[in-house]
């Protein structure tokens, strides 16, 4: 039965009640952009990291001269990185970057004096991954997605 809510359109499964099948749509948060927010002890020694290290693409700049914020351009997401370290714990926090020639990063990186915590490897589901840190320790993990892995499949 499809049955008309709105704009929208409630497929419901036979033996399903209508009513069940809305209230879970209807659960669910509606993402509309999300990004990482990095408190970093030194926020201008995380800038350059971040933008002259790592090369990511300034999405935005914002705050005073002296608090001064960015925003960068990861990927389709987007990392803010601004204010300060609070004394706070944040728990395990790692940032992933899928990269198009892990090898050739790994060059680039450490040619820039750019400490490498685990080399670049297969891992046992598929991906090569290499590890780094920033400059408040936050592991980055970068992956390349090797042609033959099933995430390159195009299965239309």
């Amino acid at each position: 039965m499809i049955a008309a809510t709105g704009a929208r359109v409630l497929v419901v499964r036979r033996g399903m009640p209508a009513h069940r099948a809305a209230t879970r749509d209807a659960e669910r948060v509606e993402i509309l952009s999300s990004r990482i927010l990095l408190r970093p002890s030194e926020v201008a020694r995380s800038h350059r990291f971040y933008r002259d290290v790592l090369g990511l693409a300034v999405y935005r700049e914002f705050g005073s001269p002296d608090h001064p914020g960015l925003v960068f351009f990861l990927g389709q997401g987007l990392l803010e990185v601004s204010g300060g370290a609070d004394g706070r714990q944040g728990g395990p926090v790692e940032i992933w970057l899928q990269v198009r020639d892990l090898r050739a990063e790994r060059a680039r990186l450490a040619a820039q004096g750019v400490a490498i915590l685990r080399e670049p490897r297969r891992e046992p589901w598929g991906l090569d991954e290499m590890w780094i840190e920033d400059p408040d320790g936050v592991r980055i993990v970068l992956v390349e997605i090797p042609a033959d892995h099933p995430l390159r499949r195009d299965t239309r």
